[in-house]
């Protein structure tokens, strides 16, 4: 029987913020919503890979190829015709996965979703933003640079065990 205690439901809504923090990270590169779970160890005593060398490598290819791709002066705004529908989307299942991947039930699944969902629209919009503010008269790479950087350590610290 689920402990229901307040440590326990305390502990199943901690799922929120990294959900949060998941969704600004597909914000900025969508392929880390889903990524950043299947490249994770499963919550637990061991750290045992999550997914299969295929899986896992499909993945890294992914993320490497959309980040290498921003950096493309031709590359489309991230809030341009279907971007940021898809980036929100991303956000909502990153959170789902998180949050199936730590806590059972409904409830906790949902406020994943919805805190994904959240986030990656505000990373979508502050990303966008930030590249506005750091181009200027400078090459719009190393402000995409930073953003990869903040982008991967949002990811990482949601996934962490």
């Amino acid at each position: 029987m689920p402990r229901t205690d307040a440590s326990s439901r305390s502990s199943r809504w901690s799922i929120v913020p990294r959900a949060l923090a998941l969704g600004v990270a597909a914000g900025c590169r969508s392929t880390l919503a889903v990524a950043a779970p299947a490249l994770a160890p499963r919550p637990g005593p061991t750290a045992t890979p999550s997914r299969s060398g295929a899986a896992r490598a499909a993945a890294v290819l992914a993320v490497a190829g959309e980040i290498a791709g921003d950096k493309r002066p031709e590359a489309p705004s991230r809030l341009a015709g279907p971007g940021g529908a898809l980036r929100v989307t991303a956000g909502a299942v990153g959170g789902v996965a998180l949050a199936r991947r730590r806590v059972t039930g409904p409830g906790p699944a949902v406020a994943a979703a919805l805190a994904g969902a959240a986030g990656a629209a505000a990373g979508a919009y502050g990303g966008a933003a930030w590249r506005g503010l750091a181009v200027g008269r400078r090459p719009d790479w190393p402000g995409a640079v930073a953003e990869d950087v903040v982008a991967l350590a949002l990811a990482t610290w949601a996934v962490r065990r």
